[in-house]
């Protein structure tokens, strides 16, 4: 019983010595910050709640690898989620960069039904082109719009 014991301690004793040099070693490692699409998405032609009209001109600045052969989809949906227009957004500039790169679209929509107050709100959103379809790629900026005042 006493033999069990002294195994049982020196087994932890050894877990203890291994998650501490573990953990010093993992922290000396540069921790990869993966960039929020806030800092790879801005859009200059509207604000958070802001109200929109038809048609609908978008403008803003994306990073070039947010475009693939210099456009990006837009998408604007009801309260609901239901998409109600999808296009394109086109790079003003040179899109083969890391930097930010001017981009306008236009999205030409029938307005939802005025069914009440909650019926007034949709959603623009700017994905991110992924070619390679591979879901680890996927990107998108939501901007919360209005439909009527």
């Amino acid at each position: 019983m006493l033999k069990n014991l002294y195994h049982l301690i020196i087994a932890l004793i050894i877990l203890v010595v291994v998650l501490t040099l573990w953990g010093l070693w993992n922290r000396g490692e540069e921790q990869k910050e993966i960039p929020s699409s806030h800092q790879l998405i801005t859009v200059s032609s509207h604000q958070e709640g802001g109200l929109i009209g038809n048609p609908l001109i978008v403008k803003g600045e994306a990073r070039g690898n947010w475009y693939f052969e210099a456009t990006f989809p837009i998408v604007l949906t009801d309260w609901d989620g239901r998409i109600i227009a999808q296009s394109y957004a086109e790079a003003h500039g040179e899109w083969m960069t890391t930097e930010f790169v001017p981009f306008e679209g236009k999205l030409e929509f029938e307005e939802p039904e005025d069914s009440g107050d909650f019926s007034d709100w949709g959603h623009l959103i700017f994905q991110k082109a992924n070619a390679s379809g591979l879901a680890e790629h996927d990107d998108a900026y939501e901007i919360r719009v209005r439909f009527r005042e």
